[in-house]
Parts: C-alpha cells; sequence; structure tokens
C-alpha cells in the first residue's frame, strides 16, 4: 500500500488518467464506422476492413516504439515518458477531429502508437509504489478505473455521434488536453534516483527486450498468454460497432450504451470479484477464471442472433477484467525496481504484436462472411475465432504454475 503523500497522489493520477483515456477511447467508439464510412465513401463491410488496417498502423508503430518508452522510463523517470504519451493522445484525437482525407486518420493512428503508449508508464508507476503481494489488487484498480471511463465515454459518444460524427473526437481531444495539465501539476516522480539505469539501444527495441525477458523465469510463458488474450479481447473494439450495427441493426447510441453496460459490469468484478478471487484461489486461477468466462462469451456472441441474447452476454463480457490485471502482476513478479519499465515496455510490445493480429484476422474476416461476396452470411465468425485464441489462454493458465 502506498503510504506516502507522494505515492497516493501517484496513485490518484494514474487512476484520474485511466479515466480520462478510457472516456476519450470510449467516445469514438460508436461513431468510428461514421467517420470511414464519410471520408472513404464506403459501406459497412469496406469500413470494417478499413478499420482494421487502421488498428493496424497503430499496433506496428507501438510494437516499434514501446521499448523505446519502457527503456526511457527506466532512464529518465516515468513522469516525462507518461506526459509525453499523454500530449500524443491529444494530438491523435485532434488530428481525427479535422481529418479531411482517409490518409490523415492514418497519420493520426500512427502518431498515437508513437507517443500515446500511457498503459506502459502507468504500469510502471503502479509497480514502483506498491509491493509484489498488492499488484494484482492495484492493476484490478486500474481496470476498475478504465471501466468507469468506459461507461461515461461510448454514452457520451453515442449521444454527441447521433449530433455530428466528428463531435466525440473534438471532445476526446479536449479530454486528454486536460489529462496532460492535470498530470504535468499533480503527477511526482516515482522512481528513485538510484534505481534509475542507462538507456541502451541495444535493450530498446522488440528484440532486445525479448533477450531482456527470456532472463526472467516464467515470463515468456506468461507473455504467451498475454499475446493470446489480447489477441482475444480485442476482437469486441475492432469489430462490436460493425458487428451489432449489421446484425442486429444498431444505432450509436444503442452501440455506445451497450459498451457503457459492460464497464458497468467490469467495474463491479474489479472492485468486488477481482480481490475476493486472488485471496481465495491466487492469481493465477483468477486469471484462468476470468478466461472461461469471457471465452464462453466470445463463442454465445457468435451464436447469438437476436438483441436480447446478445444483451444477455454482457455481464459475462465483463470476465475479460480478470484476466489482464492478474496476468501483469504475475509478470511483474519476476522483474526488480530497475527494469519494471523494460518489462512494462515488452508488455507493451506484446500487445502491440496481438494488436497487429487482431485486425489482420478479425476485420477481412468479419467484412468477407457480411460482404455481397460471403459463401454464407455469419456476423459471428470473428467472435468463433477470438474464443478460439481466449482457448489457448486457457490451456496455458491451465498447465502454468502457481509461483510465490
Amino acid at each position: 500500500m502506498a503510504t506516502s503523500a507522494s505515492d497516493k497522489a501517484a496513485l490518484r493520477f494514474v487512476l484520474a488518467t485511466l479515466v480520462l483515456n478510457a472516456i476519450g477511447f470510449g467516445i469514438i467508439v460508436p461513431v468510428a464506422p461514421k467517420l470511414i464510412m464519410h471520408l472513404g465513401e464506403a459501406t459497412l463491410a469496406e469500413a470494417s476492413a478499413i478499420g482494421g488496417w487502421m488498428a493496424f498502423i497503430y499496433a506496428a508503430t507501438q510494437f516499434i516504439f514501446s521499448p523505446i518508452m519502457g527503456n526511457l522510463s527506466d532512464r529518465f523517470g516515468r513522469r516525462p515518458v507518461l506526459l509525453a504519451s499523454l500530449a500524443g493522445f491529444a494530438l491523435d484525437f485532434l488530428i481525427l477531429a479535422v481529418a479531411p482525407t482517409l490518409l490523415w486518420v492514418f497519420v493520426a493512428r500512427a502518431v498515437a502508437g508513437v507517443f500515446g503508449a500511457t498503459n506502459g508508464p502507468a504500469q510502471a508507476v503502479i509497480a514502483d509504489i506498491t509491493p509484489p503481494e498488492e499488484r494484482s489488487r492495484r492493476y484490478g484498480l486500474l481496470g476498475a478505473a478504465f471501466g468507469a471511463g468506459f461507461v461515461l465515454g461510448p454514452a457520451i459518444g453515442g449521444v454527441l455521434g447521433d449530433i455530428d460524427f466528428r463531435l466525440p473526437f473534438i471532445a476526446a481531444a479536449a479530454i486528454c488536453g486536460v489529462n496532460f495539465i492535470y498530470g504535468w501539476f499533480a503527477l511526482p516522480e516515482t522512481l528513485a534516483p538510484e534505481n534509475r539505469r542507462p538507456f541502451l539501444w541495444s535493450r530498446a527495441n522488440p528484440f532486445g527486450a525479448l533477450k531482456q525477458a527470456r532472463q526472467m523465469k516464467g515470463v515468456l510463458t506468461l507473455a504467451f498468454a498475454y499475446f493470446l488474450w489480447q489477441v482475444a479481447g480485442l476482437v469486441y473494439p475492432m469489430t462490436w460497432p460493425y458487428f451489432t450495427m449489421g446484425r442486429y441493426g444498431w444505432s450509436s447510441g444503442i452501440v455506445g450504451a451497450s459498451l457503457a453496460a459492460v464497464g458497468v459490469f467490469m467495474v463491479l468484478v474489479q472492485i468486488f470479484i477481482l480481490p475476493r478471487l486472488v485471496s481465495a484461489v491466487g492469481e493465477r486461477r483468477t486469471a484462468l477464471y476470468g478466461a472461461i468466462g469471457a471465452g464462453l462469451a466470445m463463442f454465445g456472441y457468435a451464436a447469438a442472433t437476436q438483441s436480447w441474447m446478445a444483451l444477455m452476454l454482457l455481464p459475462l463480457m465483463a470476465a475479460q477484467s480478470l484476466v489482464h490485471p492478474n496476468l501483469t502482476a504475475l509478470m511483474t513478479r519476476q522483474a526488480n525496481a530497475s527494469n519494471q519499465g523494460e518489462l512494462q515496455g515488452f508488455a507493451s510490445s506484446v500487445m502491440a504484436v496481438g494488436s497487429i493480429v487482431a485486425p489482420l484476422a478479425y476485420n477481412p474476416l468479419h467484412a468477407w462472411f457480411t460482404g455481397p461476396d460471403a459463401p454464407v452470411l455469419f456476423h459471428g465468425a470473428a467472435y468463433v475465432l477470438a474464443g478460439l485464441f481466449g482457448l489457448g489462454t486457457v490451456l496455458i493458465l491451465w498447465r502454468v504454475k502457481d509461483r510465490a
């Protein structure tokens, strides 16, 4: 537990950052298809494929730059890197708000991939100020903060998007700008000078980060589960608006409301269920149970043909919020104070690889099975594939041993 005023200030800022970032991210989800369809003069199926390539650009740049950001945070501290990330997100949303062509949308996504990786520095801050036995609970708080923001974000985005599809992007840029100003005055540095290490280009790249991760016992196995789960969970941000609009005829407002409902369930899970499960069965089994529940939801959506079926599965979808914080906590146990940023940079690269795979897998698959040349109309094809990736995570967590 954080005891100093500085640690408490850092925790408050990180939680506020996750809330505001989730609002900013959630605001644009319901209207992203409209932006792509408008700028690209595309159908909904075509917009799904274009949205996949946008996500690919973001993930590819994040894959390259996440280890650099992680190593920079180990050298110069968490504060400057986290503030730079917040500025990157603000610039990304601002470009999206005024983008005249699809090319500018791709430029904005690249900018976000380079500078907008807030998760790694934020998680390194938590590792700096939290003892190992408390980290899963603290990472659960991060998830709850994201869930709280995701309650408001899609709901606001759905309302604003029904007025003008560019309004949510303007609102997201403003929110990130306010967050940056707040951080400039409120965020203390959490990495002590004696725990910093020199910046080395040989380690500040995905392959160098992989080499260092191999020296941490058990990290690669957990990282592979991390990767599979990242791919599985991304089926929702990659396809949810296209899936629900196409299969159920939902509007932007209903899409936003459904995501807000998931945010509510995620907050409840991470506040009331996660800490009790971790205390009772440990971090690994908690992650395992979450992967099983969320995997069942993915297969359920593949089969759900009616709106009421989709709505009934929303609470089960929230089980995914048990997986990420516990995998993160398990991985941080294998690093020391001087290389937490490097580990988080490596973890961000693993997530980025998953973010590269997901749009290349889901969006073309969804576009193919919902387009005019589909061999059979099947809106749930991407969710079958996501369930299989989730099954891989379950098998790894089933076999890996609990570690002290």
